[in-house]
């Protein structure tokens, strides 16, 4: 993992889809954008849900990795969602 300080982490150790990414997103749209959100989570499916979650989102995932079943994702947040219309 790249040297990167986490401003934020979030266990969603044990928790199945969609809930880590629904953690996350909440998460991450109270961040500041440029801070980083540390994400631990097992799920089988958390590195394509997270992958699709930054592309969509436009947050930027800034590193991944595994250890063992435990997935750690850094993620710099692209700020709160744009209101519609806005």
């Amino acid at each position: 993992m790249p040297n990167v300080a986490a401003d934020q982490v979030l266990d969603t150790l044990g928790l199945r889809c969609p809930l880590p990414v629904l953690k996350a997103r909440k998460a991450l749209s109270a961040l500041a954008p440029g801070r980083v959100l540390k994400v631990l989570a097992n799920d089988p499916a958390a590195a394509e849900d997270f992958a699709a979650l930054c592309q969509v989102t436009g947050h930027r995932l800034v590193a991944q990795t595994q250890d063992g079943n435990v997935h750690h994702f850094l993620i710099e947040s692209a700020g709160p969602p744009a209101e519609p219309g806005g």
